[in-house]
């Protein structure tokens, strides 16, 4: 078993939103989600591919679930294998969970992009009162309707009025489980848009608060195939690790990507 740690998304050198990268190691789905639980963060497996034209196959565990797509983790697993075979040209891997290709794309000064697509998502009944009682802010208007949009993992976007009402959400998690759950949505991707048309963001889909996301990846593909442009995307403040996620679109194409560092 080889295992390396990278810093994802992350906005200065040093911070960043940790993933480790495993490679030569076959354990069952139990014994890599026990693995995850352990240490507490992120895990992604480079598995050997099991068709033509992809370079591996990548299974993803954070420390309570096991998940169909994290981006911040692609992104590490982006950086691993051009180490092995070259930062020249786009690589494809495919996702354990759904089998969902994905297009690694190298860019300049340690960054590396995913290349993804909208994927369909079904829009669910949103009662007038949910989402203020899911974010524990009765009478929380947001700024546009929630909507489900999805690159790979479901979230339901959620616009607010600034960087204050952001922060201080104080949501509760384990109805935002719940919900989900029935729903069939990986959460709730709260947003703003700042003064100089970037947007700031965070993610609610974990029940330990201790544990929300430095950087969303999917949130952000997301974000771009409902605002239909790329973005500048922050988020991490409330983590003390600040990040920022670059998309673009290309075509049908949405690329996610921001700097990765060995850590």
């Amino acid at each position: 078993m080889h295992i390396h740690r990278f810093k994802c998304f992350g906005e200065s050198p040093g911070d960043g939103n940790p993933a480790l990268v495993i490679e030569g190691d076959f354990s069952p789905r139990e014994a890599r989600q026990d693995f995850a639980r352990e240490r507490n963060i992120t895990c992604v497996w480079i598995d050997p591919p099991d068709e033509a034209n992809v370079v591996a196959s990548v299974d993803y565990f954070y420390p309570h679930t096991r998940s169909p797509l994290c981006l911040h983790a692609t992104l590490a697993v982006g950086q691993r294998l051009f180490m092995q075979h070259g930062g020249h040209r786009e690589l494809t891997v495919k996702t354990a969970v759904h089998g969902q290709r994905l297009g690694l794309v190298p860019g300049a000064d340690g960054q590396v992009m995913v290349r993804l697509q909208r994927q369909d998502a079904s829009q669910p009944n949103l009662a007038p009162d949910l989402i203020g009682r899911l974010l524990a802010a009765l009478g929380l208007m947001p700024l546009a309707p929630a909507r489900v949009f999805s690159v790979g993992s479901p979230k339901l976007l959620v616009e607010v009025a600034d960087a204050t009402t952001l922060h201080g959400l104080t949501p509760d998690l384990p109805a935002i489980a719940a919900w989900g759950k029935t729903a069939g949505v990986n959460g709730i991707y709260v947003y703003c848009k700042v003064d100089d048309g970037s947007y700031e963001g965070r993610n609610f889909n974990h029940l330990d608060p201790a544990l929300e996301d430095s950087a969303t990846g999917v949130a952000a593909g997301a974000l771009s195939a409902l605002l239909g442009h790329g973005i500048t995307l922050r988020q991490g403040r409330a983590t003390a690790r600040a990040c920022l996620i670059e998309t673009r679109l290309e075509g049908a194409d949405i690329l996610v990507g921001g700097c990765v560092q060995a850590a």
